[in-house]
């Protein structure tokens, strides 16, 4: 997900692979597949980058899953997030 700001200065998640386009006219709009336009405050390359960004860091988690490298973060509470992704089994392993 990444996060974005309406016009209001309220933040929210949005889902990148939902987005179909985004047009800056001169409000940027973020059109999803399913017809629904966004308002946001961020600029067309902004809003670009965090998808970048998004995508590079699901590219990151699957390379550091892969090679056995990724650890899931333990919050300060000692107890581990329960919605983490679960690594799979390395190549080696299989």
């Amino acid at each position: 997900m990444i996060r974005v700001t309406r016009l209001n200065g309220e933040r929210f998640a949005l889902n990148p692979d939902l987005i179909e386009r985004v047009e800056g006219h001169p409000d940027t709009v973020a059109f999803l597949v399913d017809g629904t336009k966004y308002v946001v405050k961020e600029s067309v390359d902004e809003v670009l980058t965090e998808i970048r960004e998004y995508r590079a860091g699901i590219l990151a988690t699957s390379y550091a899953m892969d090679r056995g490298e990724y650890r899931i973060a333990v919050p300060e509470d000692g107890e581990p997030d329960v919605s983490s992704v679960v690594p799979f089994p390395s190549r080696e392993e299989r």
